[in-house]
């Protein structure tokens, strides 16, 4: 069974012979590149600094060398445009990290120091704008800068908005069939689309946008607010996003038809530890019919399966999203009020595909033992995996300073075997 086919099997709830894994296929399944340079050295591979494809989170380009050691089963495509609004195809630099690790970085990847020591990124990497994220000097990746006018609640116009909900170029669409067309003829992995939209809402705080000040509600803290407070602003700013993005969909249809397996929808965070964000009933209200619209075009119109992300405690969401057609469930953050992996995949796991859950990045992997990583591996192996729609990830991407050796057990109990 290759990749491909073991991929497509867990997706469609069915047994494969070892659970699919991904390592950096999504931006939300990937590493920092401070551990993934650390850990090519600890598999005896050729050192080389590490393309980092993905700016904002820091995270490193798994290479080839590294997927066929631990047993990769899916990669991801990408649009060109990071988050900060630079392109990932015209040429690479190399950038040393605050910790020292030595990378390689998109040519328009702009940064300068300010007297407090914070790394500063610039929006398309124009420097002459004001910089849209800092990053502490002991810090492995960065944070946007709110960047908002003094609003006026009697004038608010979703209209603002337009000008954020951009639409696939022509040069987007080449690169991105090209990729596509590259993966699916020149490998046997399984491919997720990265979709460029983003959760509702999201792209608000998308900081790549070359504004200095933009118009409308651009702060995420007042955000959560406006949710209650001016309720029908931003279902109105929702339903602009949500025509925009089933446009990029039918455009990303032409470019890729039925090579794409899976794509991301949302990245929007619903739950904190110990609860959701939301209530259930403005979820329903604000996202539910909008994330049902995209949905029911994809399974509509195509074979791919709809991914969602969203950290926290999200039982009380999880018929809803059931309901609206969700197929793919990350990171299942199982240390969150009512996630636990047993409960979960019972009553969920004939409906939805569990992507990640398989070991804890905020105690386990970072801060415990080789052998208590084996023992929560194992244990959740034995829970999601059983009758398919199980990807196996971590919750979240693996962040910098994990223990390699951590790593090493990790990857040994998936798949059962030392590495080298």
């Amino acid at each position: 069974m290759n990749s491909r086919e073991r991929f497509r099997k867990a997706l469609n709830h069915e047994q494969p012979d070892r659970p699919p894994i991904d390592l950096g296929a999504t931006w939300v399944s990937g590493i920092s590149a401070s551990t993934y340079a650390k850990f090519r050295q600890a598999l005896e591979l050729p050192t080389h600094p590490p393309r980092i494809h993905e700016p904002y989170q820091l995270l490193g380009d798994v290479d080839e060398d590294v997927r066929n050691i631990i047993g990769v089963d899916v990669i991801g495509l990408w649009t060109p445009s990071t988050i900060f609004g630079f392109r990932i195809n015209k040429g690479w630099k190399p950038w040393t990290m605050p910790d020292g690790t030595r990378v390689m970085v998109p040519i328009d990847f702009q940064t300068t120091i300010d007297d407090d020591g914070y790394t500063l990124i610039y929006p398309q990497g124009d420097r002459t704008a004001q910089p849209s994220g800092r990053m502490p000097k002991d810090g492995y990746f960065f944070d946007a800068i709110v960047r908002q006018e003094p609003l006026d609640e009697n004038t608010l116009d979703p209209g603002d908005w337009l000008d954020s909900f951009t639409f696939f170029s022509d040069d987007d669409l080449a690169f991105i069939e090209k990729e596509a067309t590259r993966i699916y003829e020149e490998t046997e992995y399984g491919m997720v689309m990265n979709f460029g939209q983003g959760g509702l809402g999201d792209v608000a705080f998308v900081p790549g946008q070359n504004l200095i000040s933009p118009k409308g509600l651009r702060d995420p803290n007042l955000w959560y607010e406006y949710l209650l407070t001016h309720t029908n602003y931003i279902r109105n700013i929702y339903e602009l996003q949500t025509e925009t993005t089933i446009v990029n969909m039918e455009l990303l249809l032409q470019a890729v038809g039925d090579k794409l397996d899976v794509i991301i929808i949302s990245g929007t965070d619903f739950g904190t530890q110990k609860a959701p964000m939301v209530s259930p009933d403005l979820f329903r209200t604000l996202w539910k019919p909008f994330y049902k619209q995209m949905n029911d075009w994809v399974h509509s119109k195509t074979n791919w399966k709809t991914f969602y992300h969203t950290d926290g405690a999200v039982m009380p969401l999880m018929d809803d999203f059931v309901d609206m057609g969700v197929d793919i469930l990350n990171p299942v953050q199982c240390s969150a009020a009512g996630m636990d992996a047993e409960s979960i995949k019972k009553k969920y796991g004939d409906k939805l595909v569990f992507w990640g859950g398989g070991v804890d990045t905020q105690n386990t992997l970072p801060f415990g033992a080789p052998e208590d990583v084996c023992m929560e591996v194992a244990q959740r192996m034995r829970v999601f995996s059983e009758g398919g729609g199980f990807v196996f990830s971590t919750i979240h991407n693996i962040q910098a300073n994990t223990p390699v050796d951590n790593l090493i057990a990790m990857y040994e109990t998936v798949l059962g075997r030392p590495l080298q």
